[in-house]
């Protein structure tokens, strides 16, 4: 099924203002003392050590969540929102005190939207090693007092369902309803199949991928030297820096990198052309194009709500993504053979990053395996990061889908 959408586009790529002139933070990490917002927590209990699947041991695992609509009296129509490599729980309401950003999702979570809160209870959950209250680099090890900084294990796909799977637990959910996420959030909703494929319901997987390509690979790894490259990273310690000391030009850097190949290159050129941000006569060499004023706005937006670290451990963990790696999965196809039940697929048209062949492979594979598939092409122009501006038709896919189970 393709959907096509003639509605503007609302999120355009603005011609951003000037980056302001305040030295950002060291870490846009939310932190013990910082508005709470919408967040909620839950901690394991005391004495009870997270052991993670690289090898690595977190002594407590904190995760922070947020809630809309209300969970039924036998827990039946809770629906699990899993968020994208620097998404967090706040996946809808308004920016205030607490969120320096509306929802993500805003648009399709509420009453009547898509996901409709007067049916579902809906739950978002930072992930295991982000930087928004889940524990993470920037959290306090209770073991030294200080941040974890370097000393945070690698995190997996696998790691943040199983924090996934303890929330649930704590907010007495046996099974979603569904398990829905895009890129880095579809990522999760795949493993949520197949490791508890009697956890869940319905699994929906947006412009994802069953395992992460050589190319995604390579994008990334670009990102993290960016940051690495920064000498005030300081090899992951540096949350005892000052403002402005902190490895934001580094994390600015990567993320500059990764909005070029988040959005196509016929957007940019509808957007920006060959503008400059000055009418200069003669170029000197530091003179901008309105696409680099561009990037530049996204890389301060990101290092003033964000973790350099966090960054590095998430990235990594979409790179180590495999549903068939180790672990007696036995290859991609036996492992997808694990889910079980009804997935909806959706592939983004324009998408350079993860190009619509990933999301066929998963479609073919499920149905030979007997499973309900309902695969959708996004018709938009938006490339990637079109699972987070075509609202109607992400949204039209997803209820569709979500009513016909």
């Amino acid at each position: 099924m393709t959907i096509g959408d003639t509605r503007p586009d609302p999120r355009p790529l603005a011609r951003a203002a000037t980056p302001p002139l305040t030295p950002p933070p060291v870490t846009g990490a939310w932190r013990n003392g910082d508005p709470v917002g919408r967040r909620r927590f839950v901690t394991t209990d005391p004495g009870r050590s997270f052991v993670l699947e690289e090898g690595g041991i977190l002594p407590s695992v904190t995760v922070a969540y947020e809630t809309w609509g209300e969970l039924a009296p036998d827990a039946s129509n809770a629906i699990l929102v899993c968020h994208a490599l620097t998404g967090d729980s706040h996946a809808a309401g308004p920016s205030g005190h607490g969120h320096p950003t509306e929802g993500w999702w805003d648009r399709l979570i509420g009453p009547g939207r898509p996901l409709d809160t007067d049916r579902y209870f809906v739950v978002c959950s930072n992930v295991l090693g982000g930087c928004q209250g889940t524990t993470g680099p920037a959290s306090t090890d209770p073991r030294t007092g200080r941040p974890y900084g370097s000393t945070f294990p690698v995190v997996t796909i696998r790691d943040m369902v199983r924090a996934q799977r303890f929330l649930a637990g704590r907010l007495g959910i046996d099974r979603w309803c569904a398990v829905v996420g895009g890129s880095m959030g579809g990522m999760q909703a795949l493993e949520w199949g197949c490791i508890y494929p009697d956890g869940v319901d319905a699994v929906v997987s947006i412009a994802s991928t069953a395992a992460a390509s050589a190319q995604q690979i390579a994008w990334s790894s670009v990102g993290r030297l960016a940051i690495a490259s920064d000498p005030a990273w300081r090899d992951g310690e540096y949350y005892d820096a000052e403002p402005g000391g902190g490895p934001h030009v580094g994390l600015a850097l990567a993320r500059r990198i990764a909005m070029i190949h988040y959005r196509s290159e016929p957007v940019y050129a509808a957007n920006f052309g060959r503008d400059t941000e000055d009418d200069v006569e003669r170029f000197g060499m530091w003179d901008r194009f309105e696409v680099e004023r561009y990037l530049d706005y996204h890389g301060d937006k990101l290092v003033r709500r964000f973790d350099a670290n966090s960054y590095l451990v998430l990235n990594r963990a979409m790179d180590l993504h495999d549903l068939g790696r180790n672990r007696g999965r036995g290859g991609l196809d036996a492992a997808l053979q694990r889910i079980r039940v009804p997935t909806a697929t959706m592939s983004i048209t324009t998408d350079g990053l993860y190009p619509p062949y990933q999301q066929e492979y998963i479609r073919d594979t499920l149905r030979v395996a007997g499973v309900p598939v309902a695969h959708t092409v996004i018709d938009s122009p938006e490339g990637h990061d079109g699972f987070l501006i075509a609202f109607d038709q992400v949204g039209a896919a997803l209820e569709s889908f979500l009513r016909s189970g």
